[in-house]
C-alpha cells in the first residue's frame, strides 16, 4: 500500500512542534550531504514522536554514525540559517532535479531521482515550493519554524528499512529518526517515559506474567491467551456487556466467514480488499453433482483401459478441466461485524417503535496486516471487537451519538484515563468515488451532524481531513496512559451509505419506507489492543477486580490444622467467585511472598498459627505492602466489595 501524500491545506494544520520536527529533518538532511555529498533523499515528514528521512546512500548508516550526523547538525543550527519559501513552476522544479540540486548542497552528476518523481506526482494546478537553509534546497511544501536556530534540541534515534512511498515494488531506502524538542526538559522528559515505556512494555510483562503467547506454527499476529490473560478477557467482556445491557443493547452471535457477494455489498470488497485475508475458493454448492467425482465416464475409463501413465495423465487431464468449469464460490474469512449486523437488521419488518435498535456482539474477526506492521497485541490478524451497531431515525441521532461518547467517558473514569483526545476523520471531495463513497451532499450532512454534536457535547476533538472510514466520518479515540504514551484504543463511526447499500428499511409514523442512520462503535476496541494497553498503563498491576490472580493465600508452617484452616478460607473465597489459589509448599513465608510479589497477586492472606487461632487473615497488598491482620471474615467482605465496585486500587 502506497503512502498517501499530503495536500496544502493539510501540510498548513501542522503544529508548532510538527513544524519544529519537519524543519529538523532538513537539517538531518543537511548533515548527511556534508558527510555523504552523494546522498539521495525521498521524503522528510514530522510523525506522530519526531522525524525521518529516507535516504539512499551506499553506506550503510548504523547508529555509531549518530554523534558525527548530529554534531553537524548542531553545526547547521548554530548558523541559524533562515528557511526561504520559494514559489517555482513545473519546468523550473524538473530542471533544478535534473541537475540533482534538490535535497543537496549544489548541483551534482546524478538527478534528483526521488524528487523528479514526487514532482511528477504533483497534481496539474497544485503550487510547486521549495525551501532553501544555507546551502541546502528541497522540494517541500512546508511549512517550517522560521531559522534553523529555532530547531530546539534533538536526537537521532534509530535507522531501520523502508520501501520509497511505502511500496513494497519500490526501491529500498534507509531511514533515519530522529526527535526534537523545544526544550532540553522536553527532551530528557521523552526519553524517561521511553526508559518507563521499556519496563512497561507489553510484550515483556506478557511473557513474564504469563498472559499471551504466539507460536511459529499458529502463524503470525495470531495471539493466544494463557489463563491467566483469559481471565482480563472476560473481566472486559463481562463489563461490557453490563455496560451494554443497562443501556438497552441486545446481544447477537454471528459466523466467523460469509461469501463474497456479502463483502461487494458492503463495499469493504473492493475498498478493503488490501486488509483482508485471501478468499477461499470452493466449487459452487449447485454444481456439487457436476464435480469429477461424479462424473461416471471417468470411473469407466478407469475401469475399462489399461492403467497406463499415459492412460492416468489423460483421465486427471480430464477432470481437472471439469473441476475449472465449475462455478465457484468465494468465502473470505470476516475482516469486520457490521454486514453481518446489518443482514440481521433485514432480517425482520422494521418499525419506527422498534427504533434505535442497538445490536452488539465481541465479535471474532480477522485482518491482513502486513508482517512489517505487527507488533505484540497492539497491531494483530485475529481480533475480538467490542462491536456494536446502532439503527436509528435522523431525529435520534443526537442522543445516541452523545450516549456513545458518554459510554466511552465512564469507561475512561473507571480505568483512571485522564488524557484522551478524539479524532473527528471526515472525507476529501477529490477521492470520492475512489477512497470514499461518491455521496457527496450525504457526506456534507453527516459531517455537519457529528460535529455538532461534537461541539454541543463539549468533548476535547481535533479534525482531521482524509481519514475518514469509507463509508462515513469517523471518530478515533486517542488515550494517554499514566506516563504520557498515546495510544489509539478505540473507534466510532457514523455511516449513511451501507444502509442504502443493504436496503435496510423501517417504517415511519406515515408507513413510509425509510432507511436508517447507523453508528459503529467499540469503546473498548479489542481485547488485544485495549488489554495491551491496560497492561502497560498498569504495568501489570491490575486493579483486584481485573487481576488474574486476586488472592493468594500463603501458609506459615504446614500444620495440618493450619493447612485445614487455609483451605476453608480458600473454599469461602472460591465460594464467591474470587480467584484465589494456595501455596502451602513447604518454603519460607518470604519465597512464598517473594513468588507472589513477582507474579504481581493483588492481595496475599498470609496465615500462620496466631491468624488461626483468632479466625484471621495477614494482609499483603501488591505495591503497598503488609496491611496488618483482619478477622477472615471482614478482609473477605472487602475484597468482594472492591470487586463489585470495580475500584481502581
Amino acid at each position: 500500500m502506497s503512502e498517501e501524500r499530503k495536500t496544502l491545506e493539510q501540510r498548513a494544520q501542522m503544529t508548532d512542534l510538527e513544524r519544529l520536527r519537519h524543519s529538523a529533518s532538513h537539517v538531518l538532511a543537511t548533515a548527511i550531504l556534508k558527510i555523504w555529498p552523494e546522498a539521495q533523499f525521498a521524503a522528510g515528514p514530522p510523525v506522530e514522536n519526531g522525524f525521518y528521512y529516507d535516504v539512499d546512500l551506499p553506506h550503510r548508516i548504523s547508529p555509531d554514525d549518530f554523534e558525527k550526523i548530529e554534531a553537524e547538525m548542531k553545526t547547521e543550527v548554530k548558523a541559524n540559517h533562515p528557511f526561504e519559501r520559494m514559489e517555482v513552476s513545473r519546468d523550473e522544479a524538473l530542471a533544478l532535479g535534473k541537475k540533482g540540486r534538490l535535497a543537496a548542497l549544489g548541483e551534482r552528476a546524478e538527478p534528483s531521482k526521488f524528487k523528479l518523481d514526487i514532482i511528477q506526482n504533483i497534481p496539474a494546478g497544485e503550487k510547486i515550493l521549495l525551501y532553501r537553509s544555507g546551502d541546502f534546497i528541497d522540494l517541500c511544501a512546508g511549512p517550517h519554524v522560521k531559522r534553523t536556530g529555532d530547531v530546539g534540541v534533538f536526537k537521532l534515534t534509530s535507522v531501520a528499512s523502508a520501501y520509497y512511498k511505502g511500496d513494497e515494488t519500490n526501491p529500498q531506502l534507509q531511514r533515519v529518526y530522529g526527535t526534537a524538542f523545544k526544550t532540553k526538559k522536553e527532551l530528557d522528559d521523552y526519553f524517561a517515559m521511553l526508559e518507563e515505556a521499556k519496563k512497561r512494555d507489553h510484550r515483556r510483562l506478557g511473557r513474564e506474567l504469563e498472559l499471551f503467547v504466539f507460536d511459529d506454527d499458529v502463524g503470525p499476529g495470531l495471539p493466544m491467551f494463557l489463563p491467566r490473560g483469559a481471565v482480563i478477557a472476560e473481566e472486559l467482556e463481562k463489563l461490557a456487556k453490563e455496560t451494554e445491557f443497562a443501556a438497552g443493547y441486545q446481544r447477537v452471535r454471528t459466523p466467523h466467514i460469509a461469501r463474497e457477494s456479502l463483502y461487494l455489498k458492503s463495499g469493504h470488497l473492493p475498498y478493503y480488499a488490501e486488509s483482508m485475508f485471501p478468499p477461499m475458493e470452493l466449487v459452487a454448492e449447485s454444481a456439487e453433482s457436476r464435480r469429477p467425482l461424479h462424473r461416471p465416464e471417468l470411473f469407466r475409463e478407469l475401469l475399462e483401459k489399461p492403467l497406463t501413465r499415459d492412460v492416468l495423465d489423460e483421465i486427471l487431464s480430464k477432470a481437472e478441466k471439469i473441476r475449472s468449469e465449475l462455478p465457484i464460490d468465494r468465502y473470505y474469512l470476516k475482516a469486520m461485524n457490521c454486514p453481518h449486523h446489518h443482514k440481521l437488521f433485514a432480517s425482520i419488518p422494521r418499525s419506527y417503535r422498534d427504533l434505535p435498535l442497538r445490536l452488539a456482539e465481541y465479535g471474532t474477526c480477522y485482518r491482513y496486516e502486513k508482517s512489517g506492521e505487527l507488533f505484540g497485541l497492539m497491531r494483530v490478524r485475529s481480533l475480538h471487537m467490542n462491536d456494536a451497531h446502532i439503527y436509528m431515525t435522523p431525529e435520534q441521532f443526537e442522543d445516541e451519538f452523545n450516549a456513545v461518547n458518554e459510554m466511552y467517558l465512564n469507561y475512561f473514569k473507571l480505568f483512571g484515563i485522564e488524557k484522551y483526545l478524539m479524532r473527528f476523520s471526515t472525507h476529501d471531495p477529490s477521492k470520492l468515488g475512489q477512497k470514499f463513497v461518491d455521496e457527496p451532499e450525504l457526506w456534507k450532512k453527516t459531517e455537519e451532524m457529528t460535529r455538532n454534536v461534537l461541539k454541543n457535547s463539549g468533548i476535547n476533538y481535533v479534525e482531521v481531513p482524509n481519514e475518514a472510514a469509507f463509508y462515513g466520518p469517523k471518530i478515533d479515540v486517542q488515550a494517554w496512559s499514566v506516563i504520557g504514551r498515546e495510544f489509539s484504543i478505540a473507534t466510532n463511526q457514523v455511516d449513511f451509505a451501507q444502509p442504502r447499500s443493504f436496503d435496510l428499511r423501517y417504517k415511519d409514523r406515515d408507513n413510509v419506507d425509510k432507511i436508517p442512520i447507523c453508528i459503529h462503535r467499540a469503546p473498548l476496541g479489542t481485547h488485544e489492543r485495549f488489554i495491551g494497553f491496560l497492561i502497560e498503563h498498569y504495568a501489570g498491576n491490575f486493579p483486584l477486580w481485573l487481576s488474574p490472580d486476586q488472592v493468594r493465600i500463603l501458609t506459615i508452617g504446614d500444620d495440618p490444622k493450619l493447612l485445614d484452616y487455609a483451605r476453608s478460607v480458600l473454599n469461602e473465597l472460591r465460594a464467591h467467585q474470587v480467584r484465589a489459589e494456595i501455596d502451602d509448599s513447604t518454603d519460607k513465608i518470604n519465597g512464598k511472598i517473594q513468588r507472589a510479589e513477582q507474579m504481581k497477586v493483588h492481595t496475599m492472606f498470609v496465615i500462620g498459627k496466631r491468624d488461626m487461632e483468632a479466625n484471621a487473615v495477614s494482609v499483603r497488598v501488591h505495591g503497598k505492602g503488609n496491611l496488618g491482620a483482619k478477622a477472615g471474615a471482614e478482609a473477605i467482605a472487602e475484597l468482594l466489595e472492591s470487586i463489585k465496585d470495580r475500584r481502581a486500587s
